[in-house]
């Protein structure tokens, strides 16, 4: 973004081949010793090492814990170097992916001169800001989170810190004005018609209405679109993606009777009617993940809409984060030492010349 004064990055990620895989580490001491943050820190590493090697197509893009046992007994809480054990066991909820999605975030950073402080799995940046906004009672009652993406629709359920289930859609908004295009106009035209006029059901049209749009090059004058078949259209896409979701997590929650909210996110959020449209759907607490108290008086309105909360969870995992690593030494971009710290602004050369 050309910011020379923030060197370094906190970075949400997620993927369309993202899934969730509950792996261990053991550690005998042979004697009681304090439980040390390297301590841990190897056992994430082994954790890694075990599933990356596995699967050598795949990566860890997040490792987050479940719980920790010391001495044979359960911690409600990650260990600290005052407590000692000799038998310390950690189980992990990993967040892996196919491997490019890794390497290539990291190479677009490094083009850019920027450095990834730390990584965060989107699904973690958003219980956080959701935590943080309604209190831990909501985590440790149970919740969900329907993530409405522009490429993904993401549904994960969280309770305690457990991750009981994360599933992944790929297909999102794009797809839907994707949907809208083939009626014979742009994308462009598509995608303002949606945010605009669009509806997640006809019966949510508070007054029907027509609106003209120009038609696409190819079949050139204008087009005449009803709100009800703009509405018919965006139905039928959201049937296919929300449907194989909802009827997971109403399973899950039969099984185990422990989802008590569902937030929905992201910028399908905004579409008019969701919330109706997702409440036909389950017999769950649905409400707009909010993150409205988390934002100073004087912040610009458009930051308060749901498709930001990840960027807020994220800014609140990198606090979080700097606190647990104070000092820490920030490795360059691999490509700044491989031109001996000289950088190479394209945009910044195209607007020079």
């Amino acid at each position: 973004i050309g910011v020379r004064e923030l060197p370094t990055a906190f970075l949400c990620v997620g993927a369309r081949s993202m899934r969730i895989v509950e792996v261990k580490a053991k550690r005998d001491l042979v004697h009681r010793k304090e439980v040390s943050q390297s301590l841990l820190e190897d056992m994430e590493n082994e954790c890694k090492k075990k599933i990356e090697d596995h699967n050598k197509e795949f990566c860890v893009l997040g490792l987050i814990p479940i719980y920790y046992i010391l001495d044979g007994v359960e911690q409600d809480n990650t260990p600290t170097p005052d407590q000692r054990a000799t038998l310390v066991e950690a189980h992990y909820t990993a967040f892996v992916a196919k491997r490019e999605v890794n390497d290539k975030y990291i190479k677009s950073f490094d083009q850019a001169g920027r450095v990834i402080e730390a990584p965060f799995v989107r699904q973690e940046a958003l219980f956080s800001v959701f935590a943080a906004e309604d209190g831990e009672r909501v985590l440790s009652q149970g919740c969900a989170v329907l993530d409405l993406g522009a490429q993904t629709t993401t549904l994960s359920a969280f309770k305690g810190t457990e991750y009981l289930y994360t599933k992944v859609i790929p297909q999102g908004g794009y797809h839907i004005t994707r949907a809208i295009e083939d009626q014979g106009m742009s994308f462009a035209t598509a995608e303002k018609l949606k945010c605009q006029c669009g509806y997640a059901g006809a019966e949510w049209i508070e007054k029907s209405f027509k609106v003209k749009v120009p038609a696409s090059e190819e079949l050139g004058g204008q087009l005449i679109v009803s709100s009800e078949e703009l509405a018919y259209l965006i139905n039928l896409k959201l049937e296919e993606i929300i449907n194989p979701l909802m009827e997971d997590l109403n399973k899950l929650n039969q099984l185990s009777r422990r989802i008590t909210r569902l937030y929905i996110t992201g910028g399908g959020a905004m579409l008019k009617g969701i919330l109706e449209y997702i409440r036909q759907k389950t017999p769950i607490e649905v409400i707009y993940g909010a993150h409205d108290r988390l934002l100073d008086a004087n912040t610009e309105e458009q930051y308060y809409e749901p498709i930001y909360s990840a960027l807020v969870g994220t800014i609140l995992m990198g606090a979080d984060y700097r606190d647990a690593h104070p000092g820490q030494k920030v490795n360059p971009p691999k490509i700044r030492s491989a031109i001996e710290g000289i950088i190479i602004d394209i945009f910044r050369d195209q607007q020079t010349h």
